[in-house]
């Protein structure tokens, strides 16, 4: 469930991203920095891996183990606080279990307080998976319960439901599916839909929904729009507006910033949050 504001913020909403990095600045990490910078967070960063990565592709991967992933979150938890958590790649089991682990061992009175939006990082753009079913259970079992809202694109709620989503009809019965058995809000991304017209789905526990439909916005640089758009949802709810207050103005600086895409790189290039005001 979502809590409740913290009433007046004296200062910017403390948001912690865990998540990989992005050698390159378009996705992971950096994305949510310039995210939450520009949507008047402060940011705080838990980092899973660090990657060498371009708009072509990635070229190596680092984890980072457990116990210092461990201590970045308790870090900025026990010293700074926390008004929102947004996680991203993880990467292992291990690390899901770690990040779970350390989010329950915060303080009571402040971890029943933080949403915690979770964008489930399983599958590419491309199609390639990026966690295997070892790391997808341990998700499952260690950070469904514990989280306000998943956002999840079309292939990553296939791959979680084991529904074919052949028509608008069979997104709907999945979506439901799958915030009723974790009793958690869902918020269905539909960039991987056909159509000139891109509609995200947000689910309520109880299965109830409500469609936000735009037209597709025709550009190959939309490198770190799922990180951008969890990051972006994760401050606004840090900041005490109501979910769907969150999900549309979120949705509207993703927008923002694909329009404003500096045409970086030879492949898939990264947002241009910068210009977003």
């Amino acid at each position: 469930m979502i809590a409740p504001p913290l009433g007046p913020l004296q200062g910017p909403p403390r948001v912690l991203s865990i998540a990989g990095s992005d050698s390159s600045g378009g996705a992971g990490i950096q994305a949510d920095i310039k995210t939450i910078t520009m949507l008047g967070g402060y940011a705080m960063t838990a980092i899973t891996a660090i990657t060498a990565q371009n708009t072509v592709g990635v070229q190596a991967v680092e984890a980072i183990g457990d116990e210092l992933l461990l201590r970045q979150i308790a870090s900025c938890i026990d010293d700074i606080g926390v008004d929102a958590v947004k996680i991203g790649m993880l990467g292992s089991a291990s690390s899901v279990r770690t990040a779970g682990a350390a989010l329950a061992a915060a303080p009571a009175s402040t971890a029943s307080r933080f949403p915690i939006v979770l964008d489930p990082v399983m599958i590419a753009t491309s199609g390639a998976r990026l966690a295997d079913q070892t790391t997808v259970d341990a998700m499952v079992e260690g950070l469904f319960p514990i989280t306000t809202l998943l956002t999840p694109n079309l292939p990553e709620l296939a791959a979680l439901t084991g529904a074919l989503l052949g028509t608008p009809e069979d997104i709907i019965a999945a979506g439901q599916a799958l915030a009723r058995a974790h009793k958690f809000h869902l918020l269905v991304k539909g960039g991987h839909g056909a159509g000139d017209t891109v509609v995200d789905t947000l689910f309520n526990p109880d299965g109830a929904f409500q469609e936000f439909a735009a037209p597709r916005i025709p550009t190959r640089h939309s490198h770190g729009t799922g990180c951008t758009l969890s990051s972006a949802i994760a401050t606004l709810l840090g900041k005490g507006l109501s979910l769907t207050e969150a999900v549309e103005q979120a949705r509207e600086f993703v927008r923002a910033a694909l329009r404003a895409a500096p045409g970086l790189g030879a492949g898939s290039g990264p947002l241009g949050h910068y210009a977003v005001r």
